[in-house]
């Protein structure tokens, strides 16, 4: 199931905009096809991200992930949650899972749709 509220991008992750603040995760997609998630690095906050660049990695028991920052921006903060249980990624990928919330210095451009990333994994 693909939320129809959120935006995507090619990579995987997904993007839910909270009063001007962008909150990231990979989708369930991508949590499914990686396999049971034992560690997460995220950027900290106050990091500067640039949308299309590796900002940080998704481990689990099949391999290695980037993970990218979907848009321009500052890092306000990572999920802490994820250090001491990063399997949230896998229970929870839209909700407990989240990442990392960025503030975006610019749009969203280049993202993607429920309908179009749908399509990408179908």
């Amino acid at each position: 199931m693909v939320p129809s509220d959120l935006r995507y991008t090619a990579e995987h992750e997904w993007i839910r905009e909270e009063d001007g603040v962008l909150v990231v995760g990979i989708t369930d997609y991508a949590q499914d096809e990686l396999g049971d998630v034992v560690f997460v690095s995220a950027p900290a906050a106050g990091t500067a991200v640039q949308a299309g660049t590796p900002c940080g990695e998704v481990e689990s028991t099949k391999s290695v992930s980037d993970l990218y920052a979907p848009v321009d921006g500052e890092v306000m903060q990572s999920n802490d949650a994820l250090l001491s249980t990063p399997e949230l990624i896998n229970t929870d990928p839209y909700g407990d899972g989240w990442i990392m919330r960025i503030r975006p210095t610019g749009g969203i451009d280049g993202t993607l749709d429920a309908a179009a990333y749908s399509d990408l994994i179908s």
